[in-house]
């Protein structure tokens, strides 16, 4: 929830607010005539954060000046890569001196350069903001390469300050991760490099990552991107992060299945869990100037429950033991250590705030405030018993640092409670008695960032006894906005402002509420009535706008494709892997598209089918196998192709269908795309390539000094292709922007070894 094009409404001021996160947001679409300027300021956002002294009165200026600076752009390169290594070295030794001669006559000391606190010089910062590497002559080789590598999965566009959280989750690859509001996925991503990273060589992570975002829409894009990532450990949900499933088993699951499907006491429940709440985004003001001109104190205010509700059902969800991460791209302690203040109230001593200082050193960053003060439309109050009862719908104690009410600020004899009971002086402002320093701000101008803030914590116990039953409940007392593609449930409509497309939903949860599906329904309804528009069908299958995944059963399939590629069950089981969905079956009943799911992902699917699936999924696994129609099958040639983003998981597997190439043939391909078996420069990779079966195979690179001694053994670091055999030539099957970037990497990496052998 939350990010660009995802909007909320304040349930105090209605004013428009949307959480910026990890990717760049657009400008508000109008006419040219109407277009508005960036406005960089933006007076009461000053009053407002000056008053909450979160910085010194001596940093202000330089604070202020760098938040009206446009954000450098900051990028990853991934670590599980096959040119890992190779595009590290490019940005060491080529970009960071080519690029120099830009930076001094841009007044910067570096044009880029590692963050020092990413381990291995993966993470990289550039002086330059997005708009300048895009719009530069001098700097469009590296904006080219950037893309390039971006586009095939090599690197990842992200805010350097976004890269900070899963850094302190301390992931382990047999973890199972849950990411409750995970489009647009940078942190997915980062989550998944780290189990793959970590697993041990040639075999598969043990634990996997549900990526949950209740945005149909911008789930659908973080779903077109995961295929960069090249892993069977990822599963996509579409549910609300306060209301995700527990998948209770209770009566439902024998004590082993319920062993194997990784969870205990009837519950679904996770090694760690990032919680990355929607916020008012006030941090991204330098990558996002629109929010100057809306920004108000509203907007945390109006967002403070459902966060707290959201780390709540996190907590909840995470083992004893687990760690979770509440983070926010928020400056405002309202939506900061306002919501850890009232969570670690309620959870007692089940769950502690972890003291992370020794971590990253060279991240810099300051300790959470202790004390703050709460506004809206009447005024500044210092503790809740200020607050007039007209007002208290929208401002709560739990807003607060002591998290009390009026009633319970009195005859306690407790000292905290006194301090809070003064009369209206400045001594009466009320400071948290909860380790609150624990907690991490990154501020703007310390690193040359964005703002962020992240607090750890650590479940010890389960939570006390009332606070898992009211996680449980389907129906939280909340109030949140969504926008039309959004569920529909617990909504009364409110007018659409002025340039928001669709009807925007004001939910006011109550118990009372019909939430059944025929109740939705309804609703929906209602909507039409009014002119709402849902911009996706409402119901398909169980939920609305996805498809859902189900097993492949087919033996036929099977048995053909492990027979094809000559793949053996012992090393790389296929039954009980291979899924599909309902939109990849045509309606002869054939099968479009087959993906690969890992055991961990194999398990939770199986729990959800037993439990009723109660999981919204969108997505799951790796697309491993392609229908491929061709006259020039025959009746022993397997109609599905290996698929680029699989190739890298069951190549190691394979035994059939595998052509080896040295380096002049394998480009000489990749150049022309399709080469008749006469026209091989090496004539026996043709007399090798004559001999495959027709169909699907695969070309993997090796020396020269290799050729002739197959098989050869393969590994991460192996590059192959995926062709398709025809009855007189071979020809790639890879994108025209995947071959232009493996003949660029090859190229340099043939430049390197040239440039070593001379030395």
């Amino acid at each position: 929830m939350g990010r660009r094009g995802r909007r909320h409404r304040g349930t105090s001021n209605r004013n428009q607010i949307e959480k910026s996160r990890e990717d760049v947001q657009k400008p508000l679409k109008s006419d040219a005539s109407n277009f508005q300027k960036p406005i960089w300021s933006n007076l009461d956002f000053e009053d407002y954060y000056k008053e909450q002294r979160i910085v010194k009165a001596q940093e202000w200026d330089l604070f202020m000046e760098i938040l009206r600076k446009p954000l450098p752009a900051a990028f990853r390169v991934n670590s599980n890569g096959q040119f890992c290594d190779d595009l590290r070295l490019k940005l060491e030794n080529d970009f960071m001196k080519s690029l120099q001669a830009e930076a001094v006559e841009s007044g910067e000391l570096e044009a880029i350069k590692p963050l020092p606190w990413y381990p291995n010089n993966l993470a990289w910062h550039s002086n330059f903001s997005r708009k300048e590497i895009r719009k530069n002559q001098t700097l469009e080789r590296f904006h080219e390469f950037l893309k390039l590598e971006t586009e095939v999965g090599n690197m990842t566009r992200q805010e350097s300050v976004s890269m900070v959280p899963p850094l302190f989750l301390d992931v382990h690859p047999d973890h199972f991760i849950l990411d409750m509001c995970a489009a647009p996925g940078s942190k997915t991503f980062q989550l998944l490099e780290i189990i793959h990273e970590s697993s041990e060589p040639g075999s598969l992570p043990k634990g996997m990552v549900v990526a949950n975002d209740v945005d149909y829409k911008r789930s659908n894009l973080f779903i077109h991107q995961t295929k960069r990532t090249c892993t069977t450990n990822l599963m996509v949900t579409n549910n609300e992060g306060q209301h995700f499933p527990n998948c209770n088993t209770k009566g439902t699951l024998s004590k082993e299945a319920s062993e194997i499907n990784h969870h205990t006491s009837n519950h679904l429940l996770f090694d760690r869990v990032l919680c990355d709440v929607p916020c008012s985004g006030d941090g991204t003001l330098r990558k996002a100037p629109d929010i100057w001109r809306r920004w108000n104190s509203g907007s945390g205010n109006g967002l403070h429950s459902l966060q707290v509700v959201l780390a709540m059902r996190g907590l909840s969800l995470l083992k004893v033991g687990g760690r979770m991460i509440y983070s926010t791209c928020s400056m405002n302690p309202i939506e900061d250590e306002a919501v850890v203040a009232e969570i670690l109230r309620r959870c007692g001593c089940s769950v502690e705030l972890v003291d992370v200082s020794d971590r990253l050193p060279e991240l810099i960053r300051r300790p959470g405030l202790k004390k703050w003060k709460v506004h809206d439309r009447g005024g500044w109050y210092r503790s809740y018993k200020e607050v007039p009862k007209s007002q208290r719908d929208g401002v709560l104690k739990s807003m607060f640092p002591s998290g009390k009410s009026d009633k319970d600020s009195t005859g306690g004899g407790n000292i905290y409670e006194e301090i809070t009971s003064l009369s209206s002086d400045e001594s009466a402002e009320e400071v948290c008695d909860l380790p609150l320093e624990r907690c991490m701000r990154i501020l703007p101008h310390d690193q040359n960032t964005g703002g962020f803030f992240i607090a750890v914590l650590h479940k010890v116990s389960p939570l006390p006894e009332f606070q898992e039953k009211i996680n449980q409940r389907r129906n939280f007392s909340t109030r949140k906005t969504i926008n039309s593609y959004e569920a529909v449930s617990d909504t009364v409509v409110t007018k659409p402002e002025e340039g928001v497309e669709g009807v925007v939903l004001e939910v006011a949860v109550s118990e009372k509420e019909n939430t059944s599906e025929e109740g939705i329904v309804e609703l929906a309804k209602k909507l039409d009535d009014m002119g709402g528009k849902r911009e996706v069908p409402l119901i398909q299958g169980k939920w609305k706008g996805l498809y859902p995944v189900v097993f492949l059963r087919d033996e036929t399939v099977i048995k053909g494709i492990k027979s094809f590629y000559g793949i053996k069950d012992e090393l790389f089981p296929l039954y009980g892997h291979l899924v599909t969905r309902n939109s990849d079956i045509s309606s002869h009943g054939n099968v479009k598209r087959i993906y690969y799911v890992s055991k961990a992902v194999k398990d939770i699917l199986e729990l959800n089918f037993a439990v009723g699936k109660p999981l919204k999924i969108s997505s799951v696994g790796l697309q491993m196998f392609e229908k491929q129609s061709s006259k020039e099958c025959e009746a022993n040639c397997c109609s599905f192709r290996i698929t680029s983003e699989g190739l890298p998981v069951i190549l190691p597997y394979m035994t059939k269908q595998i052509l080896y190439a040295t380096m002049a043939d394998f480009k000489n391909l990749l150049q022309h795309k399709s080469i008749k078996f006469l026209d091989f420069i090496h004539p026996q990779i043709g007399e090798k390539a004559e001999e495959l079966a027709l169909g699907s195979c695969v070309m993997v690179l090796v020396d020269d000094t290799q050729l002739g001694s197959e098989p050869v053994k393969v590994n991460s670091s192996t590059i192959a292709i995926g062709c398709w055999k025809g009855k007189a030539s071979l020809t790639v099957m890879v994108t025209t922007l995947a071959c232009h970037q493996l003949i660029q990497r090859l190229s340099d990496r043939r430049s390197k070894e040239l440039e070593n052998a001379e030395n």
